[in-house]
């Protein structure tokens, strides 16, 4: 059985009909890469799940028994990992009731193929301000998934996104980094965005700045990359009209060190 379902302590058979993660998107959620029967970066999805449930005000279950669960499902092999939190059942209406116990469903999936470089678009679907939400990964999605429509339609791999201003913010599933006068930077995620775990190492790797990035900017940038923490580092070659023809020596030693920090991103133990 590849997915398992909580409320509480207690293992469940389906979610319930007044889950307000349902009703509401009253959600959070971590996608993680499991290597091994592990999952190597668990306390840093924990550490943002965590942000998430106090923002948010929601209960979170007991987390030696998530990481329990988890490696239990993975059951010593490679793939990704999602979990998903809600804040279980409640009456109708948005006033959530404060002794409910949390729902939590965590499922088992394949590894996405490699890739060597992705060609990208701009989407035309903008992210919405709402500071209080921003850098959650909450469960309201449906900007990416209109995003996601315009990325398969025009049959390409990603699509960068944009706020309310016009500023550039990330890709649908990824954030993004481009180098710049010698400089690695990111954009600003105050409004709209997520603040990725792969992003949070990637920043710390390149002592990259986070400033307002226009598209101008990453467009004439000397090199553009995505980063999740399912897929790790991924080189732009193309977004529209611009090329990237080359892998930039930066990207490719970043990459490296990535998987020297975590064997589940080195491209040889995929299938330990």
């Amino acid at each position: 059985m590849n997915v398992r379902m909580f409320l509480g302590d207690a293992l469940v058979d389906a979610v319930a009909w007044d889950d307000r993660g349902l009703a509401y998107g009253e959600s959070l959620f971590e996608t993680m890469r499991g290597h091994r029967g592990r999952v190597p970066w668990w306390m840093a999805h924990m550490v943002r799940l965590r942000r998430g449930a106090e923002a948010l005000a929601m209960p979170l279950p007991d987390a030696a028994r998530m990481q329990q669960e988890a490696e239990a499902l993975l059951d010593g092999g490679v793939g990704v990992l999602k979990l998903q939190l809600t804040r279980g059942g409640g009456m109708r209406g948005y006033a959530p009731a404060s002794d409910a116990p949390p729902f939590w469903m965590l499922s088992r999936h394949p590894l996405p193929a490699s890739v060597d470089a992705l060609d990208a678009i701009w989407c035309e679907t903008r992210l919405a301000a709402q500071p209080r939400l921003a850098g959650l990964k909450h469960g309201n999605r449906l900007e990416q998934v209109l995003a996601g429509a315009e990325v398969r339609a025009a049959g390409v791999d990603e699509g960068l996104m944009r706020d309310g201003e016009g500023h550039a913010i990330a890709a649908t599933a990824a954030n993004l980094f481009i180098l710049a006068d010698g400089r690695w930077r990111t954009p600003r995620l105050q409004s709209c965005g997520v603040a990725g775990v792969m992003r949070e190492w990637a920043l710390g790797e390149l002592e990259a700045d986070i400033a307002t990035l226009t598209p101008e900017a990453v467009e004439t940038a000397d090199a553009v990359f995505l980063c999740n923490a399912v897929r790790g580092i991924l080189p732009v070659r193309r977004l529209g009209a611009k090329a990237w023809p080359q892998v930039h020596p930066e990207i490719r030693d970043l990459q490296a060190r990535l998987a020297r920090a975590q064997p589940g991103f080195d491209p040889s133990q995929e299938a330990s």
